[in-house]
């Protein structure tokens, strides 16, 4: 018993060893099949069950992955409502074995690094790509390219739809293309930076030609469009509408006469025409700014009628006539046959610029903006009944009684003027008094009285020097005979 007991222990130990390398073959070969997810990685998977919180997604491993928590929020609500059990979708391997023994996945960085890579290969083949405008910013606008938000800069987007940008804000100029599709291609792409920039202008095939040839084709004469001015020059101003700039012609940019369109209008204003002409064969469009203002002639004209006199100022001297103003913003022309009654040759013999001067209207012609006047004719019989006319009417307004204001106004002056004539009165009374008063004086205070001087016996002088000082109106007796004494004293002597 014993001898085979000790056999049989003998025999068992091989089969119970075989057993368990058998086990632990089974084991690897089970771990070999399977392929273990590595950090990084991005593999396709399977929807397994989708909870408040957490969905998990069976990727080829003993249990499922879990996406939860930061990585289940990012999930887009409209996508979360669409994913379903059983779906495939591309995860993102963050973590091939927690804490938990879980896997954990990420629906969204999956999508994005695919997106990335989508990018690339975009970026090498020049390709493009259709998707929708989904927001706006500063300088352009945001396209989602897969699980990215690409940026398609103002330069780049297509020139019909840049044409039909208006406004001065960004929001202006770019909400209303929210939700429009758009055809894009990569010209840039930065994954440190995440930066992907797309073009929408290098992924069409339109040109500025193409374009004006389109928008020649839909436009007609008298329609009315919004532009934005592109460009000016000296005889106008160029501007774009729907992508095909027509001409302003400067006689066609304002009623009032301007040297150059840059008084009136500055590139990038945003302005409303009418189309007034327009050439297929040479594709050129003709604008007006001016048709679409109030004409001032329509009611200024009507103030003026054949015959009447008014003033005005010479603006300029032409061979054919002379301008005057008779308003601010009216000129009219007298011709070189209305200056004068005598021939001349021109207007610089009679007028100067800046000479104010009476003239007549002899034509008025609110179509063509044009008013005859005439210098000559100022004085015309021809035109008596007119002017007897007009003189009535101006005295009969000069004898229209007074309103309340005007009489009170009235009043006032002529209380002043009273005041003043009464103090000059007292002015004019008081030196009237003051001269009757000098000349009521005796003559005697108006002149000393001189007595006559006594006769000398000495023989008079035939000729008297002046004398330097004034001497007394009387000289003594004494003083005289003194003076002759000495004389005769010397004449001795000698």
């Amino acid at each position: 018993m014993d001898q085979n007991d000790a056999q049989l222990e003998q025999g068992a130990a091989p089969e119970n060893d075989q057993v368990e390398n058998n086990f632990a073959s089974l084991l690897e070969q089970e771990d070999n099949n399977i392929d273990f997810p590595k950090q990084g990685e991005i593999r396709d998977g399977m929807i397994a069950s989708i909870s408040p919180g957490q969905i998990l997604v069976s990727v080829g491993t003993k249990s499922e992955g879990i996406i939860s928590g930061r990585e289940y929020e990012a999930i887009p609500a409209d996508e979360l409502a669409e994913l379903r059990v059983g779906q495939e979708v591309p995860v993102f391997v963050i973590n091939p074995e927690d804490s938990s023994g879980n896997v954990v996945l990420s629906y969204i960085r999956a999508r994005e690094e695919m997106s990335w890579k989508d990018a690339d290969s975009l970026l090498d083949s020049k390709g493009n790509f259709h998707s929708k405008i989904v927001g706006y910013n500063k300088g352009g606008l945001i396209v989602p390219v897969g699980g990215l938000r690409g940026f398609v800069p103002a330069s780049q987007v297509s020139l019909s739809r840049r044409v039909a940008m208006t406004g001065d804000t960004p929001e202006q100029r770019w909400s209303k293309m929210i939700g429009e599709e758009i055809d894009v291609c990569v010209i840039e792409v930065d994954r440190e930076r995440r930066r992907l920039i797309l073009s929408e202008r290098q992924a069409s095939s339109e040109t500025r030609e193409s374009i004006k040839e389109r928008v020649i084709d839909e436009l007609t004469e008298g329609e009315i469009r919004t532009g934005r001015v592109t460009s000016l020059a000296e005889f106008g101003a160029f501007v774009n509408i729907s992508g095909a700039d027509g001409l302003v012609h400067l006689s066609e940019i304002s009623w009032d006469r301007i040297q150059h369109p840059s008084e009136v209008l500055k590139v990038g204003q945003e302005v409303k025409v009418k189309v007034i002409s327009i050439d297929r064969d040479k594709k050129r469009i003709g604008l007006s700014i001016r048709q679409l203002l109030e004409d001032p002639w329509s009611h200024k004209a009507a103030q003026y009628q054949v015959g009447q006199l008014i003033e005005g100022t010479i603006t300029r001297l032409t061979k054919f006539g002379a301008f005057a103003r008779i308003e601010d913003d009216i000129e009219g022309l007298i011709h070189i046959s209305e200056i004068h009654d005598k021939r001349i040759e021109h207007p610089k013999e009679v007028l100067k610029e800046g000479d104010v001067v009476t003239l007549r209207v002899i034509k008025v012609d609110p179509e063509n903006h044009r008013i005859g006047l005439s210098l000559r004719r100022v004085e015309s019989m021809a035109y008596a009944d007119m002017d007897w006319e007009s003189l009535e009417g101006v005295l009969e307004e000069a004898d229209q009684p007074l309103v309340e204001e005007e009489v009170a106004e009235v009043k006032v002056v002529e209380e002043k003027v009273v005041e003043k004539e009464v103090v000059e009165a007292k002015v004019v009374e008081e030196k009237m008094v003051e001269e009757e008063v000098a000349i009521e004086k005796p003559v005697e205070e108006a002149a000393p009285e001189v007595k006559p001087a006594k006769k000398r016996t000495a023989k008079p002088k035939a000729v008297k020097e002046p004398v330097a000082e004034e001497k007394s109106a009387e000289e003594t007796p004494s003083e005289e005979k003194a003076q002759e004494e000495t004389a005769e004293s010397d004449e001795e002597t000698k």
